[in-house]
C-alpha cells in the first residue's frame, strides 16, 4: 500500500519543525517550529480521518488547535518578558534566569 501525499507532506512538515527547534537559537523561531509540528500532526490526523471515514481524528484536531493557541499565548508572553529583561530573544539568555 502506497503512502499518499498527505502523509508525505505531514512527515516533511514535522521533520522541518523538529529541525527548526533543534537548530535555531532564536526563541521565536523555536515557537514557529513547534507550531509547524503541531500542524503536521493535525494534517495527518485529518488525512487518516478522511481515509477511514470517521470523525474522531477531526475532533482530536480541534483539541490540538486549542492547545496550540494556548501555547502560543504563553510562549509569546515568556518571550516578551525575556526580551524586556535581556534585550534579546536568544535562548541562551533564558539560561541566565535563576530563582
Amino acid at each position: 500500500m502506497e503512502i499518499d501525499i498527505v502523509t508525505k507532506l505531514s512527515c516533511f512538515m514535522f521533520c522541518a519543525g523538529v529541525l527548526t527547534v533543534l537548530l535555531r537559537r532564536d526563541t521565536i523561531l523555536m515557537l514557529v517550529g513547534i507550531e509547524l509540528m503541531l500542524n503536521a500532526v493535525n494534517l495527518s490526523l485529518v488525512g487518516f480521518s478522511s481515509l477511514h471515514g470517521e470523525l474522531s481524528g477531526q475532533i482530536f484536531v480541534f483539541f490540538i488547535m486549542v492547545v496550540a493557541a494556548a501555547e502560543s499565548g504563553v510562549g509569546l508572553a515568556i518571550i516578551i518578558s525575556l526580551f524586556r529583561a535581556f534585550r534579546s530573544v536568544d535562548r541562551e539568555a533564558a539560561s541566565e534566569l535563576k530563582w
